[in-house]
Parts: C-alpha cells; structure tokens; sequence
C-alpha cells in the first residue's frame, strides 16, 4: 500500500462547488456543498491512481509545489 498527497482546489461556481487536482490532468468533479465536493474528489482521485496502476503509469507525486493567493488593490 502506498500513500500519495495531493493538493486539490474547490471553488465555488454557478451551481454549487468545483473541484480539481492540478498535477492529475482530467480530475474534476462538482458538488453542491464543499464536503461532498471533497468527498467526490477523493472518489475521482482514487479512480484516477486505480487508471494509473492497471496502465502500469507511476503515478505523479507533488513535489515543492508552491500556492500562492495574492490580493491587488488598484483604483479603477
């Protein structure tokens, strides 16, 4: 068994909630709170590795990844 760490991004949109792992290139998901959002990423997540490993794909790990959220303030 092998454990993997991902950084995954909920945001909100027009009907509930978006999630997305950045390093996993295809998994998203929705959901209509933040928790089943988390909860369907994991699901995604899991079906992803599970492609993975029946393709015989290592999957990517995230290494040094860095996330920064900047405010600008600007007159307009």
């Amino acid at each position: 068994m092998k454990t993997y760490t991902y950084r995954t991004i909920i945001e909100p949109d027009e009907k509930g909630y978006h999630g997305f792992v950045p390093i996993l290139k295809g998994v998203h998901t929705v959901g209509d709170t933040i928790e089943e959002t988390k909860d369907n990423l994991e699901e995604a997540i899991r079906c992803h590795l599970e492609g993975l490993h029946k393709d015989g794909v290592t999957p990517p790990q995230e290494k040094n990844s860095l996330e920064v959220i900047q405010t600008i303030t600007f007159n307009a």
